[in-house]
């Protein structure tokens, strides 16, 4: 039996890539949003990721195990107010990605609206509006195996009255309610809501419609609901008006900017959001005034320390890192490749175990021992090119007289090491690096501190690696640990910052 959630008289954060996460959502609900979408999430990263449950944040995460990424992460605050937007072209994985996450999110939505080209040539999005036999199949078997409810969010077809019968097709699947975005596929955020086509599919279906696209009319939470009393529907969806200042929703009016930010930083911080993902967040909320010292500041902050310390948040910051660092909280450098990442113990189907949890690259043979260090590269660090640890290696062995390094990469996943061999010795690092460029500066670094070039204290305190020991009894546990919460944050900007696809905002 389905759970219930009314659709009806609800106003609601919009699907946003990049921007519907965690800390965002969160902060919308505070401010008076009924629902919040999360950011399109593709039916495979689900798939390949791993639930846990993060006793340390209070969080569901579902974890990419390859790379470490947290490609859904939840929490009870919002358990029944969470709808999950998939992108999906197929049945099986879209009733795969519902089973999987059914028991922590409210709601399950399809988007059938997306414009970009990387949703469209993988027939996902608005190309779903274009295979109507597939969009139909993939609803029907989502709210047939689910005991959720399942809805989808289209744009409006150049022909009002092919939307219509299009929006009548989609409700024969037995969702419970259509999102639908006042412009086609090839309009844009510029081009007007067609809000007359929304309310014509507000009047011929029976479920709720949620209107879509009054960003540019949009201030505050009346401006919300006279949109939705324009498009003939009881519920609208706020997404660039949400994106700029989430207190849009207030009913007692918006908040100025800098209140919202430091809000928005609180939950960041609480919630260990990627330091790239709340500096993109904070960006969006400024708008113009990036121009600005404070925007200039923000665009040259590479950690979450320097973004909260741009408003004056940086001890909480520090100190609440600091807590989870010690709580045990697990980050980039707890990744490992599947392959090396398996149970010391024989499978389920009794095949033996791929790997021990130790890293390795490879059997070292005993007369070619391998020097390893957990040491990270940080492109941040190094803002003349000549200063970057294979540079500075080269030309320790121009001076030296040495022969040259030798590099040599290995791949696991999507994750990289490199070994380099020089002057008779080998070196890596045991922090598994996102590319092959990466692996070879980090392992250069290894080389470079073994070899007294670089100095311990100087990678320590710019985030490259973390201190060796916790405090002794009798220490500031804050004094003594400052370099390490800052490195902690450096390494989740390094891994976060590599890989985010484009950006998009409501689709």
């Amino acid at each position: 039996m389905k759970s219930g959630l009314d659709y009806r008289n609800k106003l609601i954060l919009a699907p946003m890539v990049r921007v519907g996460t965690l800390p965002m959502r969160l902060l919308s609900l505070e401010y008076g949003a009924d629902l919040v979408y999360t950011e399109e999430i593709i039916d495979w990263k689900l798939l390949r990721a791993e639930r846990h449950t993060n006793e340390v944040l209070g969080t569901v995460d579902y974890i990419d195990t390859t790379d470490g990424t947290v490609v859904f992460r939840t929490c009870p605050v919002e358990r029944e107010r969470v709808i999950l937007q998939i992108g999906t072209a197929s049945v099986e994985r879209a009733v795969a990605v519902g089973k999987l996450v059914q028991q922590d999110v409210a709601a399950i939505d399809v988007n059938m609206g997306c414009p970009k080209d990387f949703s469209i040539k993988g027939g996902m999005g608005v190309a779903l509006l274009y295979d109507l036999p597939r969009a139909k199949a993939i609803l029907e078997a989502l709210v047939q195996a689910v005991t959720i409810p399942v809805t989808c969010k289209i744009r409006v077809m150049p022909d009002p009255d092919e939307t219509v019968q299009l929006a009548r097709e989609l409700q024969s699947t037995g969702i419970s309610a259509i999102g639908v975005h006042g412009r086609t596929k090839t309009e844009r955020p510029r081009d007007p809501v067609n809000e007359d086509a929304i309310a014509r599919v507000a009047t011929a279906l029976h479920i709720p419609v949620i209107a879509n696209g009054g960003s540019q009319s949009i201030t505050r939470r009346h401006d919300v609901i006279k949109f939705t009393q324009r498009c003939s529907t009881t519920s609208a969806m706020v997404a660039r008006a949400a994106e700029w200042n989430c207190s849009v929703f207030r009913p007692d009016g918006p908040l100025p900017l800098d209140d919202v930010i430091r809000r928005y930083l609180e939950l960041s911080v609480r919630y260990d959001n990627s330091p790239s993902n709340t500096k993109y967040c904070v960006q969006m909320m400024l708008r113009s005034l990036q121009e600005t010292p404070i925007g200039r500041r923000l665009l040259d902050s590479q950690t979450m320390q320097q973004i909260c310390d741009i408003w004056d948040m940086g001890e909480y910051c520090r100190e609440t890192q600091l807590r989870y660092h010690y709580a045990g909280i697990k980050g980039r450098r707890a990744c490992r490749p599947r392959t090396l990442s398996v149970s010391d113990e024989t499978g389920k189907d009794g095949s033996e175990p791929a790997a021990s949890k130790k890293q390795c690259i490879e059997e070292v043979e005993p007369s070619e021992p391998l020097i390893e260090e957990n040491i990270c590269f940080i492109r941040s660090n190094f803002t003349d090119d000549k200063e970057l640890p294979k540079s500075k290696l080269y030309l320790h062995a121009i001076r030296g007289g040495l022969p040259r390094a030798q590099y040599e990469v290995e791949q696991k996943d999507k994750l990289f090491r490199a070994i380099i061999r020089f002057d008779g010795q080998r070196y890596t690092s045991s922090f598994w690096e996102k590319n092959k460029r990466y692996a070879e500066q980090a392992a250069a670094l290894v080389c470079l501190l073994t070899r007294g070039v670089e100095s311990r204290d100087e990678l320590i305190r710019n985030g490259a690696m973390l201190p060796a020991k916790k405090p002794t009894d009798g220490e500031s546990c804050l004094e003594s640990s400052i370099a390490e919460s800052i490195s902690v944050q450096h390494t989740m900007i390094s891994a976060s910052n590599l890989d985010f696809k484009e950006e998009g905002k409501s689709c």
